[in-house]
């Protein structure tokens, strides 16, 4: 059989670049990115080009299981709608829930929406969506009268003018900064400005650089405004025949942000910094403005959005090619699942839950016994009405909430304590999956057929590429099948993707005529779309209409908008701190977010080596000033505590932290650290406009883990089960290559570590090959355990962080037998013969680590960029580590 390619689209974030899969005869998968896909290219980041690491069955959820023990699929989908029912009939609709996520295709989402709000007749079905771009939502939608983003990739090609705002875009949406990097290495003119607390990988490329004090954006895109004003820059024409409220707005901004320098003391920015922002944006016509989840999640990010937005409508910067306030989504279908409403402040297809006419319409499309008629549950609150048993069954599906909800053991609490909880996942264990009574085993990435929408509005297809496990069942007929038992009578239900996906854009063009911006009924025509022709779906961005039957680049071009004057509004901002408690016990403002190579809460992208290479461990950057002023130093573990809970995590000394500020990544579970969970620190704080809990801003303290012995162990086996049972109070684990590897502490002393390395490593077996090495004096231990002469795992232990490196142990993994020699050098903890350290990877594409190439550039051998490529390949494949590259040349 030859090898057979399918072009789908990556999974990880709303960039929705195109990759290609190509399966072999024997089963090989390889991912390549497709260059015919107008997202990228033909370019991935580190993660899309790790994906093929990714498609293992290990860990893989591949029967239903009830309470505990193995079902087959037709008793599961009894006991879920018999316990749905059972609520429903006793408590009514608003008693259950549905808590989905941005990782369902759009197919998906439709159907539990209708279920939820059509059938069942609530609107508690929301969305991980609500905690990354809700906020860039409800701002949209009350300045343009709706969720529409005005804006195209190819608009940053032909900027003058890019302002990243609240975005690392280079490690959080790396296609995008790449495709920044090359605009700008042909293009002179272009200008960058970076506004970031923080000295982000994204400031590689920028000529300015504000870091504003945490939560003041407000303040800043005020003062801009108020700065356009006094120097004339506003489109007098645009502002009197396409806007309203400019002169409130304008006032306020007076107001709040009257002159350069009150900007620069409330921003604690450089003033003459901040008037060459002003003074460049006022000057260039064609300004993108970036911005993500350094804006959008905060108690005032609504506001914030609007901030910024108010400065392009009122400059006329939007609707034109090169120029617009450009929401960057998180998620690789968060748009899509807006699109079809699934959150609880919507309807489908755009529709208001508030509008009876829209209520009326949708209600009879669907032909539905009842339509919800106020909004439901958001995130937060959903989750707190299940803990004080308002909400007694709930559906989760493909998302973790134990890990990605702010106060996430309160979270943990209330799932725990919930009389029903089902949970659609690929994995068997996790946070939240071990607290379900019903699992289902939905298909993964590369098995399941459906449609996403990325950040430019852009449509794409996710094919299947790989054969689904025996077991596993795409997310919608799991949904529809629940329904049929649910609503015999009146679920009309669905036999394929396509189906949905027809129904979905008819019901978008839907008694529309204009009046709605979502309109994809131009891709089904007259009579639906067949099989066929949505396996050949092109890439393609809404509104798609009989009319414009090739879709819309960018929007607003015309000036007219979707709100009820038709213009858009410029909003008044009274810019509001961070609400968080001034408590000189937690004097440290935490900020959580993304690190280059992990994926949300790893499920996926923890199962890549390579993946885990670059960073290996949750970790907390602290500027050397603070770390200092609390007796820290590199590699120490640390603690962090906030009045909500506490975690363990690793130090990392960077002048790119702001003084009085903390970083650590939101990445880290159960899984895979013993206390690693960031966001069951954070408290649940939201935006009263948007619901979208406040990540960026939390009060916690910070101090040395006390650590009477530290240890790295490897072993081809997991063993965290093994490690949580209590010798060790901190641990950690990463992807070897074919084995697990292990950083461990513990803050008392082991009686006999003979005894306990033999019950972590041997469990109970006697016949094992076992040797082992104990230096009193200096309390080194080390052990290893050997199967058929092979090495099986190996533990190493000492008083302080200074253990063996990772690289030439691994390398004795890979060998069939060890000799002598190589057996004396395993206790010994230094190889018989030298091994290259490369130290920590900086290039996960092609492995390549800091000492490699610092080296390199200390012998005088390399200079630039380019040579590094040249000599070690770094850089060469999806250039996220050109930012570090170029830091080391600097350093």
């Amino acid at each position: 059989m030859d090898n057979r390619s399918v072009k789908t689209t990556c999974p990880y974030c709303g960039v929705g670049c195109g990759v290609v899969a190509t399966t072999t005869a024997e089963g090989h998968v390889t991912i390549t990115g497709d260059s015919e896909h107008p997202a990228n290219f033909g370019r991935l980041c580190s993660k899309g080009a790790a994906l093929a690491e990714t498609l293992s069955l290990d860990g893989r959820l591949l029967q239903p299981q009830v309470n505990g023990k193995k079902s087959d699929w037709d008793s599961a989908l009894d006991a879920v709608a018999r316990g749905f029912k059972k609520v429903i009939d006793q408590h009514g609709p608003d008693a259950v829930a549905f808590y989905v996520s941005g990782q369902l295709l759009t197919e998906d989402y439709y159907v539990a929406n209708k279920l939820m709000k059509g059938f069942i007749g609530s609107a508690n079905i929301d969305t991980n969506s609500r905690l990354c771009m809700s906020s860039a939502v409800a701002a949209y939608k009350r300045a343009l009268g709706t969720d529409t983003m005005p804006c195209s990739y190819d608009d940053l090609d032909r900027a003058k003018l890019i302002v990243i705002t609240g975005s690392n875009v280079a490690w959080c949406h790396p296609v995008i900064y790449q495709r920044i990097v090359r605009v700008k290495a042909n293009n002179p003119d272009l200008r960058v400005v970076v506004i970031d607390p923080r000295k982000t990988a994204s400031c590689d490329i920028a000529d300015l650089h504000l870091p504003l004090k945490p939560g003041s954006d407000a303040v800043l895109f005020n003062g801009l405004l108020n700065y356009l004003a006094e120097v004339e820059e506003g489109d007098e024409e645009f502002i009197s025949r396409a806007t309203e409220g400019a002169d409130e707005t304008l006032a306020e901004a007076k107001r709040t942000a009257p002159s350069i320098d009150s900007v620069a003391e409330q921003c604690q920015l450089d003033s003459d910094v901040l008037e060459q922002f002003y003074k460049l944006y006022a000057r260039t016509e064609r300004v993108i403005t970036l911005f993500s989840q350094g804006i959008n999640q905060s108690t005032s990010g609504t506001d914030k959005a609007n901030a910024i937005i108010n400065c392009h409508l009122y400059s006329g910067r939007i609707g034109r090619r090169g120029m617009g306030p450009f929401s960057i989504t998180g998620q690789p279908n968060a748009m899509g699942g807006r699109e079809v409403g699934g959150m609880a402040t919507q309807l489908a297809a755009h529709m208001a839950l508030e509008n009876s006419e829209h209520r009326a319409l949708v209600q009879q499309f669907w032909g539905a016994p009842v339509i919800a008629d106020k909004q439901g549950l958001q995130a937060v609150e959903l989750f707190r009405a299940i803990e004080r048993g308002a909400i007694k069954a709930v559906w989760i599906m493909a998302t973790n909430p134990v890990v990605s909800m702010p106060d996430a053991d309160r979270v943990k609490r209330a799932l725990q304590g919930c009389e029903l909880v089902v949970i659609s996942d690929v994995v068997e264990q996790g946070d939240s999956v071990d607290l379900a009574h019903i699992k289902l085993p939905a298909q993964a990435w590369g098995e399941r057929s459906g449609t996403v929408t990325n950040s430019e509005r852009r449509i794409s297809r996710q094919r299947p590429f790989l054969s689904p496990p025996a077991g596993a069942k795409p997310d919608w007929w799991i949904v529809d099948q629940v329904a049929r038992r649910l609503y015999p009578q009146s679920w009309s239900g669905y036999t394929a993707p396509h189906e949905i996906f027809t129904e979905h854009a008819q019901l978008t063009g839907h008694k529309n005529s204009g009046s709605r911006a979502l309109d994809i009924s131009g891709l089904i025509g007259q009579y639906g779309m067949g099989a066929e022709q949505y396996e050949q779906l092109r890439p393609i961005q809404w509104p798609v209409t009989a009319q414009n039957s090739h879709g819309t680049r960018r929007m607003f071009g015309d000036g007219r908008f979707f709100t009820q004057s038709g213009r858009a509004k410029l909003i008044p901002i009274t810019p509001r701190a961070p609400d968080i408690k001034d408590d000189a016990s937690y004097p440290f403002i935490l900020n959580s977010g993304r690190v280059r190579d992990q994926w949300h809460t790893m499920t996926r992208s923890g199962k890549s080596v390579r993946l885990s290479s670059h960073s290996a461990e949750p970790y907390v950057d602290i500027h050397p000033d603070d770390a200092q002023s609390h007796g820290l130093q590199t590699g120490m573990l640390v603690s962090l505590k906030s009045p909500e809970g506490g975690v363990v995590v690793r130090a990392k000394i960077s002048e790119a932290q702001r003084p009085g500020t903390l970083f650590v990544p939101m990445h880290w579970n159960d899984q895979f650290a013993s206390n690693g969970r960031i966001n069951r620190t954070i408290a649940a704080r939201c935006d009263p406009l948007s619901g979208q809990p406040e990540f960026k801003q939390s009060g916690v303290n910070i101090g040395p883990f006390k650590a009477e012995w530290y240890g790295i162990l490897l072993s081809r086996r997991q063993l965290q089960k093994q490690l949580k049972q209590g010798l060790s109070s901190y641990w950690s684990r990463s992807r070897g290559a074919g084995l697990w590897r292990y950083q461990l502490a513990g803050d008392s002393a082991v009686e006999s570590w003979s005894l306990s390395a033999r019950a972590l490593l041997c469990a109970d077996e006697d016949d094992v090959g076992w040797i082992e090495y104990f230096d009193q004096a200096t309390k080194q231990y080390r052990a290893a355990r050997m199967v058929d002469g092979k090495l099986e795992s190996c533990l190493y232990i000492g008083p302080d962080q200074h253990l063996p490196e990772y690289e030439w142990l691994e390398s004795l993994f890979a060998k069939e037998a060890l000799n002598s020699e190589e057996r004396i050098a395993l206790l010994s903890g230094k190889p018989a013969v030298p091994v290259e350290d490369i130290g920590p990877v900086i290039c996960a594409c092609h492995g390549v680590g800091r000492k490699q190439i610092r080296d390199l550039i200390e012998k005088g051998q390399v200079t630039t960029v380019e040579e590094i490529g040249e000599a070690l390949k770094a850089g060469t494949n999806c250039a996220s580590c050109v930012p570090e590259l170029r830091a080391l040349l600097r350093s």
